[in-house]
Formats: C-alpha cells, structure tokens, sequence
C-alpha cells in the first residue's frame, strides 16, 4: 500500500477545509498518511502566530492526532546529502522542506505538496500535489 507524507502546506489546506483534501484522505486511508515532525514543528509556530491561539490550537491538535508522526533522525544523512548538492548547483531551498521531503524519501513515502517545484529539486522523491491532482 502507498504511504504518503503530507507537506505542512496540504495539512493546512485541510485545516482550512479546502481542495477537498477531507475526501482525498479518506479516499487513500488516513492510515496511509503520515506527518513529519518538522510539520508539527512547523503547526505549532502557525498556532503561536495566529490571532486566535487557544481555537488554533485545539483545531490543530487535533488534526496531529488523526496522523502517526514520523521523526527525521533516520532522514539526516539524505538531508546532508541532498542540502550539499542543493548548495552546490545554487538551488537552496528552506532547510524544513529538505528534512520533510528527506524523510518522504528514507521512508519511501510519496511527498503530497503543492510546493512541486522546491521538492522536485531532490534525488529519489515521488511527489503528488493534490491541490490540483497533477502528479509528478
């Protein structure tokens, strides 16, 4: 069965109720769908910068207990190498994304973004953007 890591960006999508994600979910099985910890990381920040913490921040808990998280330790050495080619070639991209999208890869996880054309920059990664169901 696929497993699918969703981007911060799909998560807050769904958050907000849109691109039918809800249905997309539950069509591959919420059992399927994994979050990084970098994304927890990246939900909470999005809790403290809000204008309504204490709603946020029950929305949000909530949706991080619907996903199992996946930690980035085993990701790091794909994380080091692919950050040094990245700088290498001059085509940097946000040190989160590299360790979400090294931990798509260690973990032989299809990426669900709509940030294709940072995450397609990295070896070896499957990528969907079911923001417009294009898939790469």
């Amino acid at each position: 069965m696929k497993k699918y890591l969703l981007d911060t960006n799909i998560c807050i999508f769904y958050i907000k109720g849109q691109y039918n994600l809800d249905k997309k979910i539950t069509e591959v099985g919420e059992q399927n769908c994994f979050i990084s910890e970098i994304t927890v990381a990246e939900l909470k920040y999005g809790i403290e910068n809000s204008k309504t913490i204490e709603s946020m921040r029950l929305i949000v808990e909530a949706f991080i207990l619907k996903f199992a998280i996946i930690p980035i330790f085993n990701a790091l050495d794909v994380y080091a190498i692919e950050k040094s080619k990245l700088r290498k070639q001059g085509l940097m991209i946000d040190d989160f994304d590299i360790l979400i999208g090294s931990t798509a890869i260690t973990n032989k996880m299809t990426m669900t973004t709509n940030n294709v054309e940072h995450f397609k920059r990295l070896d070896n990664i499957i990528i969907e953007d079911w923001t417009t169901l294009s898939y790469r």
